[in-house]
């Protein structure tokens, strides 16, 4: 087998360190500037062009604060305190995985932002890699705040649907900023799997899951915990 030449090397490494700062000025630039769209709607997109998408941008302030305690409490509750992974659920996803036919994931909300906005959809390692490297770069760029608001605007809520405002005008027929506890739950309970669930229609499962979320946000005290959003 012959060596791979050497100018082709450079120009692969060439290549591949391009696309790493590419990929760090997109973070940067979305720091301030929202993002046109995520990799997950232009895939949904792809998949089946009959869906009409619905994603209604909303900033920070124009969104209910029980939607945020919601999302943590049921995705992430660490998430005002790690820098991007959570390796003690990482760990506990994996001792789960090696006993038990259906899989857990350990994701983060970051993580989720990473793969939702800049990535294709996949189990494979290099993804992971991949979503490792734009995990670490948008902690260290966005602030806490910054990461949650870019997540509820383009999170998948149902069929066609993204973003909590989209959600809670489908759903429940209100905007962002007026969700009620009650609904914010269901809206957090369907996450797992948006487009076979119903938030406004749950059945057992999901009603089980929203009152599991309610006890969770009574934990964790929900004016204390989004006040450390501000801090990071």
């Amino acid at each position: 087998m012959n060596p791979i030449p050497k100018k082709t090397l450079n120009i692969a490494l060439k290549i591949i360190i391009g696309l790493m700062l590419l990929s760090i000025l997109s973070i940067l630039i979305m720091r301030w500037v929202n993002p046109f769209g995520s990799m997950l709607m232009l895939e949904r997109k792809i998949v089946n062009w009959n869906i009409t998408q619905q994603q209604i941008w909303k900033d920070w302030d124009e969104i209910s604060d029980n939607i945020k305690i919601a999302v943590m409490a049921s995705e992430d509750q660490n998430f005002p305190k790690h820098w991007g992974f959570d390796f003690n659920a990482i760990s506990k996803a994996l001792k789960y995985n090696q006993n038990n036919k259906k899989t857990r994931g350990a994701s983060t909300i970051t993580q989720q932002v990473a793969k939702n906005i800049f990535l294709w959809p996949s189990r494979s390692w290099v993804r992971k890699g991949i979503e490792a490297w734009f995990t670490i770069w948008i902690e260290f760029i966005w602030s806490k705040q910054r990461i949650l608001e870019i997540y509820l605007n383009y999170a998948e809520w149902g069929e066609g649907i993204f973003g909590i405002e989209a959600a809670s005008r489908y759903y429940f027929h209100t905007s962002a900023k007026n969700l009620t506890l009650n609904q914010a739950c269901l809206l957090a309970a369907i996450l797992p799997n948006p487009r076979n669930l119903s938030p406004s229609q749950p059945n057992k499962y999901t009603l089980n899951k929203a009152s599991w979320i309610q006890g969770q946000i009574i934990n964790l005290n929900k004016t204390i915990y989004l006040k450390k959003l501000n801090t990071n």
